[in-house]
């Protein structure tokens, strides 16, 4: 069937709003269900305590130490608790580690989901989920993996940094940008992945300035939202694939690594991608690598590899392992490029 394209879009129920979490409740009962498992970050601690509460005789039990890139034993720790209480729909709140969290869960037991992020990287919408394993990352790609409610609300982003709100944005035009290029690209996950990149590109410098105005935060929920919805149907390629590699291999934070490589890939890929350059041009009016390089240094904080403790000793054999298995991409990949992306950025 050369020339014919498919367009899968995932069922998902989508609660959005300032206020949303307090629907919450409704939604659980909505769906059946009589014992919660909460799966929650540290950071969302305030909220979670909130959300249990008002879960009252529905609340099951609840883990508060979700890892970052979902580590196999911690999932095995949780499933523990889980097999305790009869839970019969696992609830993640917080950043993108209760929400890999979640998946994992709800992949082992055919659990509903429930996600609710705290922060704007998208991976709630997604049917994909990254297990860690001896520091090895392997992602795999499921419509089941997806919950089936996700809600926002952007009062549970006020409390969010500048920096970790610049580089959560930053893994969310992450997504925007590699679906853009994706070679399953089509009409609907071009629409979206624009949108996301315009809102960011455009409104993020300014409301670094105002992040505690709730009508700003909803702004860039809703884009992180679409941005999902575009990495969601399209194929994740390099900017994913080195995220994943690095991360696993250092234990290194998601979003960060996303800020640092971002314009570095786009550098190498855009030349390789003119339609997803063009739009891009449209948006920001100027490069936009220099545009998106730019962004990267808004607010204070790591600005390279090397800041993370990446050793540069060791760059070519993270080329080698990316080369090893690639993913799709517009430009092909060797060990030379995929080094010279790293020293880069490094």
């Amino acid at each position: 069937m050369t020339g014919v394209r498919v367009h899968t879009t995932l069922p998902v129920r989508v609660l959005i709003g300032p206020g949303a979490r307090h629907e919450i409740p409704a939604e659980v009962r909505r769906l059946g269900a009589r014992q919660v498992m909460v799966v929650a970050t540290p950071s969302a601690g305030q909220a979670t305590d909130e959300l249990v509460s008002a879960l009252g005789p529905l609340f099951g039990a609840r883990f508060d130490r979700p890892v970052v890139h979902t580590p196999v034993a911690v999932t095995a720790e949780a499933m523990r608790l889980v097999e305790g209480t009869g839970a019969d729909l696992v609830l993640a709140i917080g950043g993108g580690s209760a929400i890999g969290l979640g998946k994992a869960i709800s992949s082992r037991t055919g659990m509903p989901q429930i996600a609710v992020p705290t922060t704007y990287a998208g991976s709630e919408l997604t049917p994909t989920l990254g297990e860690t394993t001896d520091g090895v990352k392997t992602t795999r790609r499921d419509p089941a993996l997806a919950p089936g409610t996700v809600v926002y609300d952007p009062e549970l982003t006020l409390s969010l940094p500048a920096r970790l709100t610049l580089t959560s944005v930053m893994n969310a035009l992450a997504h925007a940008v590699e679906a853009l290029w994706a070679p399953d690209a089509s009409a609907v996950s071009d629409a979206v992945a624009t949108g996301a990149a315009e809102v960011i590109l455009t409104e993020l410098p300014g409301s670094l300035a105002k992040l505690s105005d709730v009508s700003v935060r909803a702004r860039l929920q809703e884009a992180s939202w679409l941005a999902g919805l575009a990495l969601a149907q399209t194929s994740m390629g390099l900017q994913h694939q080195l995220a994943h590699v690095l991360g696993a291999a250092y234990d290194l934070p998601h979003a960060e690594l996303h800020t640092i490589l971002l314009p570095h890939v786009m550098a190498y890929n855009l030349p390789g991608a003119p339609r997803a350059a063009a739009r891009l041009a449209r948006i920001t009016g100027a490069d936009p690598v220099s545009v998106v390089s730019q962004l990267t240094r808004a607010v204070d904080g790591p600005a390279n590899l090397a800041a993370l403790g990446v050793p540069r000793a060791d760059l070519v054999d993270l080329a080698r392992r990316t080369v090893a298995a690639p993913y799709p991409n517009p430009r092909p990949v060797d060990v030379a490029a995929v080094t010279h992306i790293l020293t880069q950025a490094w």
